[in-house]
């Protein structure tokens, strides 16, 4: 069995990159584990059970002296790392049982394509706008950082235009191409996610992706910056497009409402709601994706406040790009590459999934 003494952080990310993990654990009293496909599994080889001294010591291998005394702090922080030519890790530091763990997510240096992720084509169509609000939206570990990733890295091919990202942390490095890219880290190149939206405006962006909508200050500023002729991407813990835009209403006050409805119909161009499904034959994962796209009538409905219409104006935007949840896991149930019975534990509507599945 291997000595704990002798682990390096790296090597555990390095097994895990290796076995296509989407993450690595680690506490006291227990072996180095890995979620593999939406499951939490064994790492391969022969570890050993962990200290809360091994684990202290392995974590502080990639931890600065200020990250070291902001953990001490508050018994929580986040950080990120490189593994030199495979991935970046995202890592949550935190105190369980009074003791130190973490949870690293493995974030693969290569940019996959839209068309990789087994998203529509018509997704490519959001990057060609030159202003407005662009919303990725899902539960914790549904690929929405990837898919931005990919909408990003277009740009950057495709257009020449200042792109500014601001993160918490830093989770996929672009490198220029026709566009020129500054990536801000928060707690590292700024103090918050504010001050940062504030500045990004004197930076002459054309292009602005904030890690994630935390609050009304954050949304205001995104919300500002898409009016006044910048392309905005971000990120909310959302499962469907209707459960967005309410969480982002119910975020203000309510005499904010019709004011707010009318800048969101002014301003946003798309909503993509995304889940990992497991596939049928047990070897990884795909995206089932509910697809909003702001025509002129969902434009409409939002400024109405009318946000039931919007999942039948899914269900019938085909000709737009746009679909329902439950029609992209009815199309993966009919190739194969998906099962029912885990397509039904991902339905929008499970009772409208399984009349489509039946007819």
């Amino acid at each position: 069995m291997r000595d704990a003494s002798s682990i390096d952080i790296r090597e555990l990310i390095e097994v895990g990159y290796n076995e296509t993990a989407s993450d690595i654990f680690l506490k006291a009293k227990s072996k180095p584990k890995m979620k593999q496909f939406s499951f939490v599994r064994d790492l391969p080889g022969d570890w050993p059970v962990l200290s809360g001294e091994d684990v202290e010591r392995i974590i502080r291998q990639v931890m600065s002296e200020r990250q070291w005394n902001k953990y001490q702090d508050s018994l929580e922080m986040d950080l990120a790392f490189v593994l030199e030519g495979k991935c970046r890790v995202r890592t949550n530091v935190y105190s369980q049982r009074a003791g130190m763990a973490a949870v690293m997510r493995i974030v693969p240096a290569r940019i996959r394509t839209l068309e990789e992720l087994g998203m529509p084509p018509s997704l490519s169509e959001v990057t060609k706008n030159r202003q407005g609000l662009v919303l990725v939206t899902g539960p914790t570990g549904s690929g929405k950082t990837t898919t931005l990733s990919a909408l990003i890295d277009i740009i950057n091919e495709q257009r020449r235009c200042h792109i500014v990202t601001i993160e918490d942390p830093l989770e996929v490095e672009h490198q220029d191409k026709n566009s020129y890219v500054s990536q801000r880290e928060i707690g590292i190149d700024t103090e918050d996610f504010y001050p940062a939206m504030r500045a990004v405006v004197r930076e002459a962006p054309d292009v602005i992706l904030v890690g994630e909508m935390r609050d009304t200050t954050t949304m205001n500023v995104a919300l500002q910056a898409g009016e006044t002729g910048h392309l905005v991407f971000s990120t909310v813990h959302t499962a469907s497009a209707y459960e967005t835009l309410d969480r982002v209403i119910n975020m203000f006050p309510p005499h904010e409402k019709v004011h707010l409805c009318q800048r969101l119909s002014n301003s946003l161009q798309a909503v993509v709601a995304q889940k990992l499904v497991p596939r049928a034959d047990g070897n990884g994962r795909v995206v089932a994706a509910e697809i909003l796209i702001c025509t002129p009538t969902v434009s409409k409905a939002i400024e109405d406040g009318h946000f039931g219409d919007l999942y039948h104006l899914m269900n019938e935007g085909g000709f737009w790009g746009m679909q329902t949840m439950n029609q992209s896991l009815a199309r993966y149930v009919k190739a194969g590459i998906v099962t029912e019975e885990v397509a039904y534990n991902y339905a929008g509507i499970l009772s409208e999934l399984k009349q489509m599945l039946r007819r």
